[in-house]
């Protein structure tokens, strides 16, 4: 059998040529078609060609899907677990990570100016898109003017929380800077489970009470979970601090 008059490196050419074309195509297919035509493992190949150079990534975005089971649940995963995927760098586990704060950065920035908060859904509404990319117990802060329009949303906890009075100071401290009259608390449950705890419900009386020492009105307290989220102030467990006639009506 005679030889190959291919060397080992003309070989390493044409598979690189080969493989350049593949990516070519598909970003071509993106750029006309939209990201609609792509298949979940098609999008993380595409996604992958910018965290992993020179290389097949359509069984990676695969592995992917199938470790993780969805493509949300590949972008929530811990940066520590995408790791364990075979073909998976940290380049490309920071690239994946990075997809849902973007996505959150960028409805923030859509929203802009536009957010005035009406009610319990749109306050609710809003709330969730704050929460994208967030797999750590978080608390943000929402502070309204008197007619309602929102004047600043921002994170003023994230992790564990064992009592309020580690960033009670802060909101008490926001709500006076910001010159704010109505005040809608947040936090997440990564858990899966929108029902307030004891806990919830301990927090949201010692932070309606300590707002009330600046004259400033605690309207909601809302937690978030996924897609889902509930309002105390709307499901009534706290009529002694939510009047149903309040601002969020």
């Amino acid at each position: 059998m005679g030889k190959s008059n291919t060397n080992p490196a003309e070989q390493k050419n044409a598979a690189k040529s080969i493989h350049s074309g593949h990516r070519e195509r598909m970003k071509n297919l993106f750029l006309t078609q939209g990201i609609d035509r792509f298949e979940p493992h098609e999008i993380l190949e595409l996604l992958l060609y910018y965290g992993i150079p020179l290389k097949d990534t359509n069984p990676i975005g695969h592995a992917l899907l199938q470790k993780f089971g969805s493509l949300s649940g590949v972008f929530d995963a811990p940066f520590e677990e995408l790791l364990q995927v075979d073909g998976v760098g940290k380049s490309a586990a920071t690239l994946i990570k990075k997809i849902p704060e973007l996505c959150r950065r960028y409805q923030e920035n859509l929203n802009g100016d536009k957010n005035r908060i009406f009610g319990y859904d749109e306050a609710g509404k809003f709330l969730i898109s704050q929460f994208i990319g967030r797999t750590n117990e978080t608390v943000i802060l929402m502070l309204l003017d008197s007619k309602s329009r929102m004047i600043y949303c921002g994170v003023v906890n994230e992790g564990s929380v064992i009592t309020a009075n580690i960033y009670i100071k802060k909101i008490v401290r926001l709500a006076v800077q910001y010159n704010a009259v109505y005040a809608i608390l947040s936090h997440n449950h990564p858990s899966g489970n929108c029902m307030p705890s004891r806990q919830d419900l301990n927090s949201t009386q010692w932070i309606y009470e300590a707002l009330q020492t600046v004259e400033v009105q605690l309207i909601d307290h809302v937690i978030v979970s996924g897609n889902d989220y509930l309002s105390i102030a709307k499901s009534g467990v706290m009529p002694e601090i939510f009047d149903t006639q309040s601002k969020t009506e």
